[in-house]
């Protein structure tokens, strides 16, 4: 049986960065300004309330949905994760809620040993330019969420993917998996030929 991946390229807000949140916000209003910052920020919400609205669209199957999120480790504490960070404010994991409480499944999406890479470059400087070692570590993190998403999503299963929108997963998945893109396409690439 085909499985199907409704699949949201999303852009990262403050609150979804944690610790990092913070320095990410004083770099970005360096570089463009308090009130570029702010109308980017207006931007920002209007494209988290048009994910909701998608999202709302989305047909759920009570425990036959599993829900992918960029960032989120697998791991035995998923649910307060995503409850911490719906709380500290993020539209994306509060989204998420939602759709748990519409009877779809949670799942730990990433690598803790790459995330926490990732966190080393971010810190750095580094994890939002294109280094080499940037790029590498993000394609390790697509092959990682590829096989996760291939190894769990069951026949006959529907899944949900929140991916930042310069991954590209499409080349690493299996191909039974169908692809739908609610809203937009990555940037990343993600356009292999078999996509829904």
């Amino acid at each position: 049986m085909p499985r199907t991946l409704h699949y949201f390229p999303i852009v990262h807000t403050c609150a979804d960065l944690g610790a990092l949140g913070a320095s990410v916000e004083r770099t970005k209003a360096a570089a463009i300004g308090r009130r570029g910052a702010l109308r980017q920020a207006a931007r920002i919400d209007q494209f988290w309330c048009e994910v909701e609205t998608a999202c709302g669209r989305v047909p759920i199957a009570a425990g036959k949905t599993r829900v992918y999120q960029d960032a989120l480790p697998v791991c035995d504490h998923v649910e307060r994760i995503v409850k911490d960070l719906a709380g500290a404010g993020s539209a994306n994991h509060r989204i998420l809620l939602q759709l748990a409480a519409r009877g779809a499944v949670l799942m730990g999406t990433e690598a803790p040993d790459l995330l926490r890479e990732e966190y080393v470059l971010a810190k750095a400087g580094l994890g939002a330019k294109h280094t080499p070692e940037a790029d590498r570590l993000l394609d390790r993190r697509d092959r990682f969420i590829a096989a996760r998403i291939n190894a769990t999503l069951e026949p006959d299963e529907a899944g949900i993917i929140f991916l930042g929108a310069l991954h590209a997963i499409a080349p690493y998945l299996d191909s039974d998996i169908q692809v739908i893109y609610p809203l937009y396409r990555p940037m990343g690439g993600d356009t292999s030929g078999r996509r829904g």
